[in-house]
């Protein structure tokens, strides 16, 4: 069954699109990764889906309800922690909670999610005196409310110090183990990268690529990293630098003290040692496999656009 499902959805500012014919898949049951550069469309996408904006042409649905006719089952149905939410200041994290389940008309216990997203302590604070990371936290209890079948999530991890981004991740997977499915929009490409199972990438309103970071890294076979260890600085470090850089296949160039970093085509892989021995004795070399943000950026930059029918 399809969770989410845009087909040839434009929507326009005056002259500006913000989204141009997008196509866009996901299945129930997965964690989706929905990445793209500033402005791309992410924010346009997710108002779409929650009708909080109307498209200029095209339809969207979730769970075969359409998005304008069905709104409130949708919602009922969907969990959402949008970018840059904000707490009510005079309102305790426990009253931000009660008042979700009474708006869904559920029957979870506001400590046990208070204790679930690691604020329980804090449950009788007014939120005005939370801090950034306790607020994500409390936002993400509300959205957990009603165990929903759709969860939206909309840079999560915002606030967050590395120990309560694992633990969004966990719940994550929680959610996603339980039978929720997941729509996941983040600029950490690490975290989506650790926990979705397919990721699509949105530039000028297109979605130009869409798989599992697998499938996306096949895709791009010339895409590599070489990191390369030589026994000291060359004296001409710029010249060795500027050689490398001049190599046909070779994209992007980066030294830290004895370490040589080559996104390059294979094929350009030894002519690049060939040249870096010019300058200084090879120790060691070894390939690195391209990490998602290797793929976002060379499908985010250049000429790498490539449209998704």
């Amino acid at each position: 069954m399809t969770a989410i499902e845009t087909s040839s959805v434009t929507k326009r500012y005056g002259d500006e699109t913000a989204l141009d014919g997008l196509n866009l898949t996901v299945n129930s049951g997965e964690v989706y990764g929905f990445l793209g550069p500033n402005g791309a469309g992410k924010s346009t996408t997710i108002n779409l889906i929650l009708d909080f904006i109307r498209p200029t042409t095209g339809e969207v649905s979730v769970f075969g309800l359409d998005a304008q006719d069905d709104t409130l089952e949708i919602r009922n149905r969907t969990g959402i922690l949008p970018e840059g939410a904000t707490c009510y200041d005079r309102l305790t994290g426990r009253k931000h909670v009660e008042f979700a389940i009474e708006s869904k008309n559920a029957d979870d216990d506001p400590d046990e999610l208070l204790e679930r997203v690691g604020i329980a302590d804090s449950a009788d604070k007014k939120a005005g005196g939370y801090s950034k990371g306790m607020a994500q936290r409390l936002m993400l209890a509300t959205a957990l409310v009603g165990e929903p079948d759709l969860l939206i999530l909309d840079e999560p991890s915002t606030g967050l110090d590395p120990n309560g981004a694992r633990e969004m991740r966990e719940i994550i997977r929680e959610e996603n183990a339980r039978g929720a499915t997941v729509f996941f929009s983040s600029h950490i490409l690490g975290q989506v990268e650790a926990i979705c199972d397919r990721v699509g990438i949105l530039r000028d309103g297109h979605l130009i690529a869409e798989d599992t970071v697998e499938g996306l890294r096949d895709s791009m076979p010339n895409q590599t990293r070489l990191r390369v260890q030589i026994d000291r600085v060359p004296e001409n470090s710029s010249a060795a630098l500027e050689a490398l850089e001049s190599i046909d296949g070779v994209s992007e160039v980066s030294a830290d003290g004895t370490t040589v970093v080559i996104t390059c085509a294979d094929e350009a892989k030894t002519t690049a040692l060939r040249t870096i021995e010019e300058y200084a004795t090879v120790d060691d070399f070894a390939t690195d496999e391209s990490s998602l943000e290797d793929l976002f950026m060379a499908y985010t930059t250049g000429d790498s656009r490539r449209v998704v029918q």
